[in-house]
């Protein structure tokens, strides 16, 4: 691998650059003759640039741009901000490569993420308040290719979930004739938790109905894109498969059974049978969870407190019960919550311990100073379930009968009927939760499933989950393969 930039505001711009192999390749897809016009709209270091000379590149970092002019003296290098170059150029090109900057909403903000989005908004596509820096930098990359061009970007491989990256999928489409995404399980930066995938696009003023799907498990030299392997009609991504790329890594007879159940009239979404909901969030956790030996120490009376699940790591497989209760207890375990409300009378132990050097300190912590009181923790409930919000191999569902509340490391789960609970888990038992799961939910860091609550509440539940010996088989087959896919088997 290429070294990454070195600086800490360069890495965390998202500035790591690409290896010697995917540069060519990518290059090799996009390049067919000599005098092909060439852009990099976030050229770093000059990587892409130095290999075609009719190139230009864009870099908003200064010393990257230095250093991409020394690498590419023959290629022309424009320092500064690609949405603005964009908005105010004519000029147009051949083709267009490159590893756009894979930066978070968070760092991705005030004038630059509105001027990116309301120049794509003129270009007819609408990206999310949310959106990641790199799916507009491609939509805006389309707008200066002439008809016929074609364009190959190293993206992170979120391009095969993000709801946000879904709008940049469906303007390609609208745009060129090829459309393809090749999916690379073993990681192009190993140093970082995001794997890699890479966007081919080919044929610029044409459009097509399908996403070509390839599947790599290393990326290689590749002179020309990879073979199709499979065809993904944009109307069964959008709807059976909630317009994701990551069930197409699983066998095709799992895709196959995964359709059927979802296409049978009373198969149901965890969300129709449940309310989930992210557990509280108290903004010190050191402070306001007591373990009991503190709780005597201090002399704080019970009806100020509340017995919580911290995390899945305390979990039992089936159910919270008291015997799991005094378990924690018997351990120590800081797992009970000072649950005070905005207008109680304090008692003396409680004030003092609000007088505390921690309790400063944690008075000061952003989601505490923005409530009234600092101390009051909001939102606190007492679920029928506990639901993982982060899984290694599999997803907890708990039943929480000992009253307990949770943080929001955990999902708050409450039946809408209580009939629920018998479908949902004959459908645990049959291993179909675990892999509607692995569907709906989205790879981390560490090989961990994340499930954000719009996800969980997307599972399918089938009406009869009792399934056939060659169905389990298919079942497991698909979950074993999402798992190697986020790198699960290496932690």
């Amino acid at each position: 691998m290429q070294s990454a930039c070195g600086t800490p505001n360069s890495k965390k711009l998202g500035a790591f650059y690409t290896p010697e192999r995917v540069v060519s390749s990518l290059l090799h897809w996009v390049v067919r003759r000599d005098d092909d016009r060439l852009i990099d709209p976030s050229c770093g270091d000059g990587r892409f640039l130095e290999k075609h000379q009719n190139s230009v590149g864009i870099e908003r970092d200064r010393n990257a741009a230095k250093e991409a002019m020394k690498r590419a003296p023959g290629a022309l290098v424009h320092q500064g901000d690609f949405f603005t170059w964009v908005g105010n150029s004519n000029e147009r090109f051949d083709c267009a490569a490159g590893n756009p900057p894979f930066i978070r909403y968070q760092l991705f903000n005030g004038i630059t993420r509105k001027r990116a989005r309301d120049l794509c908004s003129r270009f007819g596509v609408e990206f999310s308040a949310l959106a990641s820096s790199w799916p507009l930098f491609l939509a805006a990359t389309v707008q200066v290719l002439r008809r016929g061009g074609r364009m190959a970007f190293l993206l992170p491989a979120e391009v095969g979930h993000a709801p946000y990256s879904s709008p940049l999928l469906d303007y390609c489409a609208r745009q060129f004739s090829h459309l393809q995404i090749v999916a690379v399980r073993e990681k192009i930066f190993p140093s970082l938790s995001e794997d890699c995938w890479v966007l081919f696009a080919d044929g610029k003023g044409g459009k097509t109905s399908t996403i070509g799907f390839s599947v790599l498990e290393r990326f290689e030299f590749h002179e020309t894109p990879p073979k199709v392997q499979i065809s993904i009609p944009l109307s069964s991504w959008s709807s059976i498969w909630n317009r994701r790329l990551r069930p197409f890594l699983m066998p095709e007879a799992s895709r196959d059974l995964y359709e059927r159940y979802t296409g049978e009239q009373e198969a149901a979404r965890f969300g129709d049978l449940a309310k989930i909901n992210i557990g509280y969030v108290s903004g010190a956790n050191d402070f306001f969870h007591l373990r009991p030996s503190e709780i005597r120490e201090l002399g704080i009376p019970n009806d100020f407190l509340q017995m919580t699940a911290r995390n899945t790591k305390v979990l039992p497989p089936d159910r919270v019960s008291r015997s799991t209760v005094k378990r924690w207890i018997r351990e120590d375990r800081a797992t009970v919550l000072l649950r005070l409300n905005k207008d109680q009378q304090l008692p003396s132990a409680v004030r003092k311990y609000l007088c505390t050097p921690n309790a400063i300190e944690a008075s000061r912590r952003y989601k505490c100073r923005v409530r009234t009181p600092w101390y009051a923790v909001p939102d606190v409930k007492i679920p029928h379930f506990f639901l993982s919000y982060m899984s290694g191999r599999r997803v907890s569902f708990v039943q929480n009968s000992a009253n307990c509340s949770c943080t929001n490391s955990l999902h708050a789960v409450n039946l809408k009927n209580s009939s629920a609970v018998t479908r949902i888990r004959a459908s645990l038992r049959s291993r179909f939760f675990q892999l509607s799961s692995e569907i709906e939910g989205h790879p981390l860091g560490g090989g961990m499933l994340k499930l954000e609550p719009r996800e969980a509440a997307n599972i399918l539940i089938p009406r009869h989950s009792d399934l056939p010996a060659k169905e389990a088989q298919s079942i497991a087959e698909g979950i074993s393969a999402l798992q190697s896919w986020r790198h699960y088997e290496a932690v």
